[in-house]
């Protein structure tokens, strides 16, 4: 990909909140920017050189857009991967590469993978429908507590849960799903590892990840986890060795589980910019947006170090609210000199869907994680 070239038309599949940060980053490279997205009151539309409305699932709509660009990425995993395929045997540049969509879009693919490749996971058992996974317990122990996920699909919590008992699997969806063995774990950690085709590789901070126990949200983000140096770089090197398995090209956000015994496990991987290293934008000399950009256009990778301790913390709906957004306490929290605040200027707040997020600068982690709960509790998301 020849950067110099005047002009050149970078496609992003997606026009969420994740599409709007890569925007604000690649107008610094002078890119002209092409986005494709299901919804006409994108965030991204107002922000973008040309907007393309398309069910991002379509083989035809991926298709058509990406023939008009000179390279194509996505802010998120549901997209019609035979169509990029075909984009790219016709020549057109597609990072993260199709393949390695293909198999991180099927989590029972995904999970193959890291075991093929000596990746540390939990065990799974995949299952086509509710009627095998009963067929197969007939015959075979399943011990609870397990975790149950839709092999396809899931975000944000949705998708994933934890079932104590085997009664609860009756309550689920019919789909595809795998079974995996619940592992105790003492935290939730993730980093980031950025790689361009020249094979050059840069990765983010350690970070600690805090759940909601009600929607399996995100809701803070630690940055870095506070575990011992030699936790840090056993997780380092972990997710140095899954980007390399997938020879990945762009970003890979890697989510682990530090075990009671202090063993790390890879829970998950995302092959785009993730909720868990948004504290990069203001904490970081290169944040993962601009990391991204510069490894699919195979540009010299920057520093992925933190200057300061930070803590991310997600806005998200008011339960019991669905409609025109309206905000409440900004004008509060900007009081906090050290908070950054990013609204992601979605039109329809829903309960728990992301509106936002804040970024907490401090000298002390634990003053910072303060601050942040405190800011949680003022910025309140209802609808009008």
């Amino acid at each position: 990909m020849d950067y110099n070239q005047s002009n050149l038309k970078l496609g992003i599949i997606g026009g969420g909140q994740l599409g709007k940060m890569l925007l604000q980053t690649s107008s610094k490279y002078s890119l002209h920017s092409k986005i494709l997205d299901p919804n006409d009151n994108s965030p991204c539309k107002n922000l973008c050189d040309e907007f393309f409305l398309g069910d991002l699932m379509d083989y035809n709509a991926i298709y058509d857009f990406g023939k008009k660009c000179d390279l194509v990425t996505y802010e998120i995993e549901h997209v019609n991967v035979d169509a990029l395929e075909k984009l790219e045997s016709e020549g057109i540049t597609v990072y993260p590469k199709p393949s390695v969509l293909r198999t991180i879009q099927d989590k029972s693919q995904q999970k193959k993978f890291f075991i093929d490749n000596n990746i540390p996971t939990a065990k799974y058992l995949y299952f086509k429908s509710k009627s095998e996974f009963l067929k197969f317990s007939k015959d075979n122990n399943v011990e609870f507590p397990c975790v149950w996920k839709k092999t396809k699909f899931g975000y944000d919590g949705y998708g994933v849960k934890k079932l104590n008992s085997f009664s609860e699997i009756n309550k689920l969806k019919d789909c595809e799903f795998i079974i995996e063995e619940y592992i105790p774990f003492k935290k939730e950690l993730a980093t980031t590892v950025v790689r361009n085709d020249s094979g050059e590789i840069e990765i983010f901070p350690l970070v600690e990840m805090m759940f909601n126990p009600k929607s399996n949200q995100v809701e803070y983000v630690l940055c870095p986890a506070q575990v011992e140096d030699e936790i840090f770089e056993n997780a380092k090197q972990i997710a140095l060795n899954v980007t390399k398995a997938f020879k990945n090209i762009g970003l890979l956000a890697v989510e682990m589980f530090l075990t009671l015994d202090n063993k790390i496990i890879v829970n998950e991987v995302a092959p785009r910019p993730h909720n868990s290293a948004h504290y990069s934008i203001e904490a970081c000399i290169s944040s993962q947006f601009d990391q991204h950009l510069r490894s699919i256009l195979n540009l010299p990778l920057g520093c992925s170090k933190s200057n300061s301790f930070a803590v991310m913390v997600n806005l998200v709906g008011e339960l019991d609210h669905e409609g025109p957004v309206l905000y409440n306490g900004i004008e509060k929290a900007m009081q906090n000199n050290n908070a950054c605040i990013h609204l992601y200027g979605k039109s329809i707040t829903k309960p728990n869907r992301k509106m936002g997020h804040v970024t907490v600068l401090d000298t002390d982690l634990k003053n910072g994680l303060d601050i942040a709960k405190s800011i949680k509790k003022t910025i309140i998301i209802k609808s009008k």
